[in-house]
């Protein structure tokens, strides 16, 4: 059943959508204020985001949309917060895997990757414009790059944060300096393009390096974004900006991400699902098919629980 939301945006736009189909919905965060110790994010003081966001609560959102499983993307940088994630995830039928968030750089990064890459449910982490950290920084310390190669001999995933020109050159970098590494350069339809010409061409040129490499992925997560100081709901305001990314890197390379909870500080999940679900609605069946969710199995490898997940599973065409 089509929710609410979505039957909204496509009646204001005059378009049908197509038939719903499977969704993996990669990019969603969990944690728990209450904990003891609390939490680094989000902060006390919002009260939209300071409320526990766990598995039972997301897929009482997501089922409507034929959500069948997702991946969680760890939001804080303590350490200890991976192994919550991961207890956390492997409770979770609906959840397919996590994204972990380590210092490739630091002395016991090895050994908290060989101990997380033992739970079939570990994809991968994340590093870029996030907790103070900087990607281009940290790609010339031959430490880092020593923690990439273990991670990619793992098999598993690094994830980009906040994308901005500088994030995208250094996402270049990464990937010369380790070549059989899978990255994914998230929230990308939400990064601003340089108003200074040499800027923009020079970060364009960038995406398009990043586009010729097979191994490099965009999670089409934070469509929704402030338009002239309002939000916009309207699919058609990010269709040019969604339409570029997709001529480069094709639809074999874009993927659905909510952003959820994170995302309820812009719209809810009825309404920011219907933005990409309207959007894809321009897009063949086998486009929306890998949109939604054979390009993450692509990316992540990530192992069916649910007899939902492995009928995706079994039926893949990679």
């Amino acid at each position: 059943m089509k929710s609410a939301a979505a039957a909204a945006i496509a009646a204001r736009s005059g378009m049908a959508l197509e038939p719903q189909v499977p969704v993996i919905d990669a990019h969603i965060h969990l944690f728990d204020p209450t904990r003891p110790g609390g939490v680094p994010w989000p902060e006390k003081s919002d009260p939209v985001l300071y409320h526990p966001a766990l598995p039972v609560r997301y897929a009482s959102l997501a089922a409507t949309h034929g959500v069948v499983g997702a991946i969680a993307v760890e939001c804080s940088p303590w350490l200890i917060d991976n192994f919550w994630l991961q207890v956390t995830v492997e409770k979770a039928a609906i959840m397919v895997g996590f994204i972990g968030d380590l210092l490739p750089e630091a002395p016991e990064f090895g050994a908290t990757l060989d101990r997380l890459h033992r739970s079939p449910f570990f994809l991968g982490i994340r590093y870029g414009n996030l907790w103070n950290r900087d990607l281009g920084a940290a790609v010339r310390n031959s430490e880092f790059v020593a923690g990439l190669k273990l991670l990619a001999q793992a098999g598993a995933v690094l994830e980009t944060a906040n994308p901005n020109p500088e994030l995208i050159a250094a996402a270049v970098k990464v990937s010369d300096a380790v070549q059989d590494l899978r990255i994914v350069i998230d929230h990308l339809p939400h990064a601003d393009v340089p108003d200074d010409a040499a800027a923009r061409s020079s970060y364009e040129t960038n995406l398009r390096e990043l586009a010729a490499r097979p191994q490099v992925f965009v999670k089409g997560s934070e469509i929704v974004r402030r338009i002239d100081s309002r939000v916009s709901l309207d699919a058609g305001a990010y269709k040019e900006a969604l339409d570029r990314i997709w001529t480069l890197f094709g639809e074999d390379r874009i993927f659905f991400g909510s952003d959820w909870p994170n995302s309820d500080s812009l719209a809810s999940y009825n309404e920011t699902f219907a933005v990409a679900e309207h959007y894809m609605a321009t897009r063949n069946a086998a486009a929306r098919q890998k949109y939604f969710w054979q390009t993450s199995l692509a990316v992540y490898r990530w192992h069916p629980r649910t007899s939902a997940q492995a009928r995706l599973h079994d039926s893949r065409s990679l």
